[in-house]
This record gives structure tokens, C-alpha cells and sequence, in this order.
């Protein structure tokens, strides 16, 4: 599954041939400078190490610039690893966002917007515990009830309770390539991906 490191810009909508509003999101995708290459007989497996974006090299921890400098490369803002398995690359190569072809299928990977510490009735949907009739002023929003008594005299796991939402790892399937801009390194996909604007995703092929 071979893929590139991208930055989404924001959501914009286009028109397809018959004339219909398609919303699409825009992805800043690579250039990608391949930093390591992973080898079976190394490794235990094939894949390439690619860097996107800049990263100042004050703000690069010893071990990190270490790995850059060992490969004569600029230190990258952001490292992953993709399977490109039987491809001639060198370190140093770039992979550019022509690895895409407009009207493919591709997969993108990444965090979900972070919403905070949230309460049962945002992060579960819960619909509370009745009116502020008989003395439930402050009850409005609770969880109620979260066990048993004396027998388990526990509450179980996966409970469900308040607690911090959001900031997961989303993959969403069968994006459509709607274009492909090579000058200016922008991908354009069919729909909503993961994260908030400027954060950072994985576009994979198929």
C-alpha cells in the first residue's frame, strides 16, 4: 500500500461534467523526500521512510537530527513509512503527488478534530435524567446510575462516562480523485477528510 504525507488545506466544492456541486476537499500532498528505506534482510520488512515539510533544526531532538544528517537531508516536520515494495528508490528521491491518477479510488488517514473533555450527553448522546422538577436543578446533564450495588460492588469496564472526545485515528475508504495539481503539489478528493485544517494525513493508494 504505497502513499504520500499530506496537509489539508480546507473544503471548497467544483463542478463534474453534468454540471452537479461536488464538495471536495484540497491536500497539500508532498513533495516527499524518502529518508530511510526498510529492506527484508535488514528490517523484517520492505517499505520507504518518507519526510514532509521543514523542521527547524533547533527544534530537532539529537536523535532525530542524527537520522537526517546521517543522510545528508534537511530535518522533515513530519516521518511515516509506506509499503512500496519492489520499487527502485533512493534516499534523497522525491515522490511527488503524480503517484495518483485523477479519477482513482484512494484511502486518507488521519486524526479526527479534538473536542475536549466532553460530558455523556455530547460524547454518548445521552438524553439526561428528566426535568428540574422535583428538586433536579443540577441533574440535568448527568449520567445517572454507572452500577449495581452490592453485587459487583463495581463499575464495569467500557463503561460509559464523560471523558475526553475526539483526536482519533480515522481512515476513510473510497475517496475519489476529482484532480490532480502537479505544479502546485494539490490533490483534490471527492468529500470530507479527517482533521482540522493544516493537520497532517496520509493519502494511500489502494
Amino acid at each position: 500500500m504505497s502513499g504520500i504525507i499530506g496537509k489539508k488545506i480546507g473544503m471548497s466544492t467544483v463542478f463534474n461534467a453534468e454540471g452537479e456541486i461536488v464538495p471536495v476537499t484540497v491536500i497539500e500532498a508532498g513533495p516527499c523526500k524518502v529518508v530511510a528505506i526498510r529492506t527484508k534482510e535488514k528490517d523484517g520488512y520492505e517499505a520507504l521512510q518518507l519526510g514532509f515539510g521543514e523542521r527547524k533544526e533547533k527544534n530537532t531532538t539529537k536523535a532525530l537530527s542524527g537520522h537526517f544528517k546521517k543522510n545528508n537531508l534537511a530535518p522533515s516536520k513530519v516521518l511515516k513509512e509506506f509499503n512500496f515494495s519492489g520499487s527502485e528508490f533512493k534516499i534523497g528521491d522525491e515522490i511527488r503527488v503524480d503517484l495518483f491518477a485523477e479519477g482513482e479510488k484512494i484511502k486518507v488517514k488521519g486524526k479526527s478534530k479534538g473536542k475536549g473533555f466532553q460530558g455523556v450527553m455530547r460524547r454518548h448522546g445521552f438524553g439526561g435524567v428528566g426535568g428540574t422538577t422535583h428538586g433536579q436543578s443540577d441533574r440535568l446533564r448527568a449520567p445517572g446510575s454507572i452500577g449495581a450495588s452490592s453485587y459487583p460492588s463495581r463499575v464495569f469496564k467500557g463503561q460509559r462516562m464523560a471523558g475526553r472526545m475526539g483526536y482519533d485515528t480515522v481512515t476513510v475508504s473510497n475517496l475519489k480523485v476529482i484532480k490532480v495539481l502537479l505544479e502546485q503539489n494539490l490533490i483534490i478528493v471527492k468529500g470530507a477528510v479527517p482533521g482540522s485544517i493544516n493537520s497532517y494525513v496520509e493519502l494511500i493508494k489502494k
